[in-house]
């Protein structure tokens, strides 16, 4: 996979589990839903009691369907058991779960099903037209691999708008890939997912801001984003936060949290940081742990790593050569974001 990290001029949130329920009136009013949350406390008498509380079984369907549009399956079950009015209200996006499921077996092949774009497609779209911001992003996703980047916009900013986090970052990177580019409204969408938690848009903002987009761009401002974003798990970010600390672009400079992040990356599969690893790791004089590194790089198609490495080789016994190639074979990526 091509890894886009530090720019040049040629150039995956919190979701729903439950509203924090007061504690629940001892006498309920007659004919009334049980579920009361007092909204202020009150010192007066209690001759209107509707005046401090509210009944959110009675809230409209279409005010639940926006809330509940970016809920995964169980948070929809759980919301679905708070009252009947809930349940009913919620029986659309619960269909919209059972469309999402088939669009995905559909488009990867899964649960028995050959892969069919199409069908896989039809799936999600239903599920869209149910309220689902999930499937929205999905069917958006497709149309975008299909070649119809105006339909899939449309669907990202439908969900963004409904405050999908994934939606928001995928649109954000939509709109700087559409031709003309849109930066100031991709920093805007891309903003809302970071401060959402949304770590591939952290990433994807740190870099645009480094590249100079945005208003009041500075150094400090990418380097925290990529920071936040490496603290995520995401690997592109843990290597342009090493860079970061490395020459002090934004952040103190630091060898040691440079040296930290790097391995960091390496451990979780980036070449490039294999590489960088390998050669600090070659400058210490850590022999048999640089060349595994950089062999590694080599594999991943780092060329620079290989006259570092046959140096290495050449200093070696051969059954050390071994040794280093069978770490090679067995050396899995640590789990990441991406």
């Amino acid at each position: 996979m091509k890894q886009r990290t530090w720019p040049s001029k040629s150039d995956g949130q919190p979701r729903f589990t439950a509203f924090p329920f007061a504690k629940k009136q001892t006498r309920p009013t007659k004919n009334r839903s049980i579920f009361h949350f007092q909204v202020s406390p009150s010192s007066s008498s209690s001759s209107k009691p509707n005046q401090y509380h509210h009944d959110f079984s009675q809230l409209p369907y279409d005010v639940l369907l926006k809330i509940a549009a970016n809920f995964t399956l169980p948070n929809l079950r759980a919301s679905s058991l708070v009252c009947k009015s809930w349940c009913d209200a919620l029986r659309p996006l619960r269909e919209a779960m059972l469309f999402l499921r088939w669009g995905k077996r559909f488009k990867h092949g899964r649960g028995g099903v050959k892969p069919n774009l199409t069908k896989a497609l039809d799936s999600f779209l239903k599920g869209a037209a149910r309220g689902s911001t999930l499937a929205m992003v999905d069917a958006g996703l497709v149309y975008w691999e299909m070649g119809r980047r105006e339909e899939g916009i449309a669907l990202y900013r439908k969900a963004a708008e409904l405050g999908d986090p994934a939606a928001q970052c995928n649109l954000g990177i939509s709109l700087l890939q559409d031709n003309p580019s849109d930066h100031e409204e991709a920093v805007k969408w891309l903003f809302k997912a970071s401060v959402a938690g949304h770590v591939r848009a952290q990433y994807q903002l740190a870099l645009s801001l480094h590249k100079g987009h945005g208003l009041n761009s500075n150094l400090q401002e990418p380097a925290k984003w990529y920071l936040r974003a490496a603290e995520g798990g995401y690997v592109r970010a843990m290597y342009n936060t090493a860079l970061c600390y490395s020459v002090g672009e934004g952040l103190m400079q630091s060898h040691k949290l440079a040296r930290k992040w790097m391995k960091r990356a390496a451990d979780r599969g980036h070449s490039k940081a294999q590489l960088e690893h390998g050669l600090s790791l070659f400058s210490e004089g850590e022999m048999m742990k640089a060349v595994v590194y950089l062999e590694l790089a080599s594999r991943a198609g780092q060329a620079a790593a290989d006259p570092v490495k046959n140096v290495i080789f050449q200093q070696m016994s051969n059954s050390s050569r071994d040794r280093v190639v069978l770490l090679a074979n067995n050396w899995r990526a640590l789990p990441s974001s991406h």
